[in-house]
């Protein structure tokens, strides 16, 4: 049993849970506490609104697990991120929570940061906490603050709250049991924060989190935090022990249907796409109409429709959106949704796919590189083959936390020998799906290159029609194939290797028509992601929209061909 007593509330839970009285504690540390140091509530206690008590403090420090190592209940979030349009609050609540780190959370000799790309940065989370200080009795007593050098000192428990800025290299060495990376925008790369992250370890329940608006530099740091943010949001289960709290403005309709999903029934959820209509505001301005002004937000947005200027930093700053053409097409929640009957190994679908028609398609890479081939079947089941050389299989084992060479291991990729790609294996497996399955048509990348056509053809017989990943071709297919995605028409079955690419896949759309659609391929050399199993989706896609004839395999073999 929990047995966290406060106030005369005990927790009799067991197992990984909602410990109550573990979140009362945070929540009465602010109101007694602490007080707000700015606007129209300053001086007055901090009372946290719902959504800051509901969907941000008692989750992220009244979920539990128990710890066999430590013995005891421990916090089941020991990484975070509060993402939301600025004037939110974003510092404030950091603060409180930093401080609630030092002396509220019973870590001895604890080591508290804040830290940003320079001093006046990290004086937006420090100034408030060191203000806060001075409005309590309790605090002011308790922790003194070294003045000039921007510390807060708990003499009690020999405990430091301090900032440090972006020269990560100054910052090796440190043991942190609470650290807030203020506005990653701010950030040029991943080391401060790599510095931070791999020095926990010999905490009881260290907490290291980000408090940040969007970015919109799409290859920055800051843009891959944020992402992989909203893929756990989507997917708490890709790292249960990191609590997301990301509030943005839906750019285009897949994302705010994935809102829709993802918190059904939240009354705060935007209505459209319309960045001018208010009902939209809230979502991303969760304290709109409390203490962040709903007139000052209609000033803002009458000066955003002056300039496109005007209107990318109202977009930025008040709707935390990411102004980039390119954006993650497909949401996990999504994807999981289609997965069907979940097989072991590759070789667990062919019995019950044997003989049903299907249409191929083929993203042939160049030599070095992955390529992929996709069955799109009648009914719906999706079938993925993808080759590499032997060469690359350690590179990518190296970007996928050691997942690749596993699902080369268990037969979800074919490795050849060498260097290059052994396109005679590429043939030969082939010939063996055409055996096996009713292929209409092939569809594949003209890229791919006629002598690659000529050789499928000349082996089975089979139509193979030319493509590319255009606007003109890939928007139908992509299109057809997100509506398969949300009816869940699709079963892919759990493939580990085509579940991977959908979630690297990004798309992007000419800026004068947000309608057109294509694949964006990634930069090999320097992202390490591949998405060659979507574009082979796309193009057995494209084939099935174009329809064809074909009998059954085993009308126009017979059984004794399958065996």
């Amino acid at each position: 049993m929990c047995g966290y007593k406060l106030r005369g509330k005990i927790c009799c839970k067991r197992g990984a849970h909602y410990c109550e009285p573990r979140a009362d504690r945070v929540v009465f540390f602010f109101r007694e506490h602490l007080r707000h140091v700015k606007g129209a509530l300053r001086r007055k206690p901090f009372v946290l609104r719902p959504w800051q008590e509901h969907e941000l403090i008692r989750p992220l420090f009244g979920e539990v697990v128990w710890s066999h190592e430590w013995q005891r209940y421990v916090r089941r979030y020991r990484r975070g991120f509060i993402i939301m349009s600025r004037k939110n609050g974003k510092s404030e609540i950091a603060a409180g929570i930093l401080l609630y780190l030092l002396v509220g959370d019973g870590e001895e000799s604890a080591e508290v940061y804040t830290a940003a790309k320079d001093k006046d940065q990290a004086q937006k989370i420090f100034g408030p906490a060191r203000r806060m200080v001075e409005l309590s009795p309790v605090l002011r007593k308790r922790l003194q603050h070294i003045k000039n050098s921007m510390r807060l000192v708990d003499a009690k428990t020999d405990s430091v709250f301090t900032v440090i800025t972006a020269d990560a290299d100054g910052e090796l060495g440190h043991n942190p049991s609470g650290f807030c990376l203020d506005e990653l925008l701010s950030q040029p790369d991943a080391s401060l924060w790599d510095a931070m992250d791999t020095a926990d370890g010999a905490r009881l329940q260290e907490l290291l989190f980000v408090a940040t608006t969007e970015t919109n530099l799409p290859l920055s740091f800051g843009a891959a935090m944020i992402d992989e943010a909203e893929r756990i949001q989507e997917d708490p289960s890709r790292s249960p022990h990191t609590f997301v709290f990301c509030r943005k403005m839906p750019a285009n309709q897949d994302q705010l249907d994935r809102l829709h999903r993802l918190f059904e029934g939240h009354p705060d959820l935007p209505v459209s796409l319309d960045i001018w209509d208010e009902r939209n505001w809230k979502w991303p301005n969760p304290a709109l109409g409390e203490f962040l002004s709903l007139e000052a937000m209609r000033r803002s947005a009458l000066g955003a429709k002056k300039s496109k200027r005007a209107e990318s930093a109202f977009r930025q700053f008040k709707l935390n959106m990411r102004e980039a053409n390119a954006v993650r097409w497909i949401a996990l929640d999504l994807w999981n949704a289609n997965a069907g009957e979940v097989a072991e190994i590759p070789e667990d679908l062919v019995p019950q796919l044997e003989g049903k028609r299907c249409w191929a398609g083929l993203d042939l890479s160049s030599k070095l590189d992955l390529t992929a081939w996709c069955l799109r079947f009648e009914d719906g089941d999706l079938l993925w083959r993808f080759w590499i050389p032997e060469s690359m299989v350690d590179v990518l084992d190296k970007h996928t936390d050691d997942k690749f060479g596993q699902w080369c291991d268990d037969g979800w990729v074919t490795v050849t020998e060498g260097d290059t790609i052994d396109y005679q294996r590429i043939y030969e497996d082939i010939a063996r799906d055409h055996e096996r399955y009713v292929i209409v048509s092939g569809t594949y990348d003209k890229w791919s290159g006629e002598p690659v056509r000529q050789t499928i053809q000349e082996l089975t017989g089979m139509d193979m029609v030319e493509s590319n990943t255009t606007y003109e071709r890939m928007t139908p297919p992509m299109k057809e194939a997100m509506r398969k995605l949300k009816a869940v028409e699709y079963r892919h079955h759990g493939n580990p290797v085509a579940a991977w690419m959908a979630d690297c896949l990004e798309a992007k759309h000419p800026t004068d028509d947000p309608e057109r659609i294509r694949p964006v391929k990634p930069m090999r050399d320097t992202s390490h992601k591949r998405i060659d199993g979507m574009p082979a989706l796309f193009f057995a896609e494209d084939g099935a929209m174009r329809g064809g004839d074909a009998r059954s395999v085993y009308e126009e073999r017979g059984l004794s061909s399958l065996g």
